[in-house]
């Protein structure tokens, strides 16, 4: 090697040593986020996206873009997430759908919930509510069961994500009963079948599920934690309501693509941290439901491989087969 291409080669390895310092000096953002969101406009995670863009473009004076890629149990999004860039400007605000339950629905995955992203925090944990339409006949948990019992297969419940399906499916399984499951691509539209008297009932999350109660236009039946809802004190849990042992919650976290620089998710993670303080985001958990769940990224990624294994377990006892 020639001492020209000696220096070159000593001034690349220094300027690579150099990046981690030249990221963290630097004034990311530059230029606007991309927020890939795996659900539809008006879910829960479209919703907690959007109040976590509205705080980063606060704070950083540069433009979040939500893009909604429902469909698929979230794969589309994810696999686009995980072939993004690893600069920082793609982020994918994402749930247990697609980083702890997919992984046991589906044979072969477009992504790799572990490889190919590098956790940055977690963001809520919240839970979810068994709704039927306004006119329904089954006025409670016990009038769906009843139903359900004399006539096997024939109550419909829809689900637009991986939280409402194994739901719904761990609802059958513990009730004993025999249920028609029918998927969406989000909860929001499924909701609107179920408003339209297509599918009799679906465990939602309760920010799609909760502004439609109280518009009278859904009745609750039960909620999906061991604890009732501050906002809807009156529904029992489902296990109150007979179910005895049920307990099915849900999460939102953010990531971005595995090789994002250190100090760039550490940026990310400043920044998501201070958006869950804010008034916006606070309204978004107080009408949801939920609370609050920020981590440091070694933090979710500990937890992201918990809660892999407890759905896993979940959906086996569920007697759910890979699909």
């Amino acid at each position: 090697m020639t001492s020209i291409r000696r220096r070159l080669a000593t001034a690349a390895l220094a300027l690579g040593a150099l990046a981690p310092l030249a990221w963290s000096q630097g004034s990311y953002p530059e230029r606007p986020i991309t927020f890939i969101v795996p659900f539809a406009a008006g879910s829960a995670t479209d919703q907690l996206a959007r109040a976590l863009g509205q705080s980063i473009t606060e704070a950083t004076k540069q433009a979040v873009v939500v893009d909604n890629k429902a469909g698929a149990s979230g794969m589309l999004a994810a696999q686009a997430a995980a072939r993004a860039p690893g600069d920082g400007y793609t982020v994918l605000i994402t749930t247990n759908t697609t980083h702890a339950a997919n992984q046991h629905l589906y044979k072969k995955l477009p992504y790799d919930a572990v490889k190919d992203f590098a956790p940055v925090s977690g963001l809520g944990k919240g839970g979810q509510v068994l709704v039927v339409a306004a006119d329904s006949p089954h006025k409670s948990v016990s009038d769906l069961l009843a139903f359900a019992k004399k006539n096997p297969g024939k109550l419909t419940f829809g689900s637009g994500s991986s939280s409402s399906r194994v739901a719904g499916e761990l609802f059958q399984q513990m009730a004993g009963v025999q249920l028609l499951h029918v998927p969406y691509k989000s909860n929001p539209l499924a909701l609107t079948d179920l408003l339209g008297g297509q599918i009799a009932m679906m465990i939602t999350d309760t920010s799609t599920g909760v502004p439609q109660i109280k518009a009278g236009k859904l009745r609750a039946l039960g909620v999906s934690t061991t604890k009732r809802l501050p906002m809807l004190p009156d529904v029992p849990t489902i296990d109150e309501a007979g179910v005895k042992g049920y307990d099915m919650g849900y999460w939102f976290a953010a990531y971005v693509p595995a090789s994002t620089p250190a100090p760039v998710v550490q940026r990310l993670e400043e920044l998501l941290h201070a958006g869950l303080k804010t008034p916006t985001t606070r309204a978004f958990f107080d009408t949801s439901g939920g609370e609050p769940f920020p981590t440091t990224p070694e933090q979710l990624a500990k937890f992201q491989a918990d809660e892999t294994a407890k759905w896993g377990r979940v959906i086996k006892a569920a007697g759910i087969e890979p699909e």
